[in-house]
């Protein structure tokens, strides 16, 4: 087995400054779907990972720190060299012992301009974080004490929560969950999130003017195709 190597890279490439601002207009809902049915699932953390305050949303580049697990080190690190508008993407592989992230590195992630956080792992003062309110989103909450030795390895490639993020990588968060988008596909869920937006309109114009979404949508004759039986009665009469 290969020993980790500790590494600290200063700098990550950046995505376009006006690709971000068109996919800061929609929520992850949109841009999860605007992906596609493929990427949008391989592109979206799982509902381990919770926003610990309501209603906040991010958007940015990810700036990656790995972690030893019971240890934080490398989010120390990657608070050296991250920029105002960057996301803060932090991992021990998903234990809770030793809490990556607390009120301290929060306030001076605020305090940086720093979009938010997103932690898999254990984040703990969490009352407090509300109070600072800046965006989190963890895994786990734990106030476990973490050790800052290392090794710590930060703007690399890594997996967090089941899903491949690179430095550079934008990372939108809001009550409905965490997704990576690879910069390579930003354009691609953009446009389809424009599109989706622009259709979801049309619907709640017809639903407004009467139409029953089980129509609009197509569902009525889906349900005749499969040949499901529709019955005036409740299920007691066919017993």
């Amino acid at each position: 087995m290969r020993p980790v190597k500790s590494v600290i890279y200063k700098r990550i490439p950046r995505p376009d400054p006006a690709l971000i601002e068109r996919a800061s207009q929609f929520g992850v809902a949109d841009l999860h779907e605007g992906l596609g049915a493929v990427a949008g699932r391989m592109c979206l953390m799982t509902p381990k990972m919770q926003a610990r305050q309501e209603g906040r949303r991010l958007i940015g580049p990810a700036i990656t720190a790995w972690n030893y697990p019971g240890d934080n080190l490398a989010i120390h690190c990657a608070l050296e060299v991250a920029q105002a508008g960057d996301v803060l993407v932090l991992t021990n592989g998903g234990g809770h012992q030793g809490a990556l992230w607390g009120d301290v590195a929060c306030g001076f992630a605020k305090k940086q301009g720093l979009a938010g956080a997103v932690v898999e792992g254990a984040a703990r003062d969490i009352d407090a974080i509300r109070e600072l309110d800046f965006p989190v989103w963890s895994t786990a909450i734990s106030v476990e004490h973490p050790e800052k030795r290392g090794p710590a390895a930060v703007n690399v490639p890594l997996t967090v929560d089941g899903v491949i993020v690179e430095p550079g990588d934008i990372i939108c968060a809001d009550t409905d969950g965490v997704l990576v988008i690879p910069q390579a596909l930003l354009r691609h869920a953009v446009e389809g999130a424009e599109k989706r937006a622009a259709t979801e309109v049309g619907i709640r114009k017809r639903i407004a003017a009467g139409e029953r979404p089980f129509d609009i949508f197509g569902f009525r004759t889906a349900v005749v195709e499969m040949g499901i039986e529709i019955k005036d009665s409740t299920w007691r009469d066919d017993r």
